[in-house]
């Protein structure tokens, strides 16, 4: 799973697919499940933030665990 915060959620995917960004580099092929909207740039970061941490972890795990067949 990855994480991460963009303005422009196509173009930031396409750096992923593409091998453009080195946390994901040969990681590949990627499937977007789920995605979270922000109205500012301060919100989305602290969210991501959270996500990251060891909480937010488990949080969107169990979230997707309901639709997919992920283990944590």
């Amino acid at each position: 799973m990855y994480t991460g915060f963009t303005g422009n959620l196509r173009k930031r995917l396409r750096q992923h697919e593409k091998g453009e960004n080195s946390s994901t580099k040969n990681r590949g092929p990627f499937t977007l499940v789920y995605y979270e909207a922000s109205s500012n740039e301060e919100d989305a970061r602290a969210r991501e933030k959270y996500l990251k941490s060891g909480m937010g972890k488990r949080y969107i795990t169990n979230r997707l665990k309901r639709f997919l067949s992920l283990t944590g």
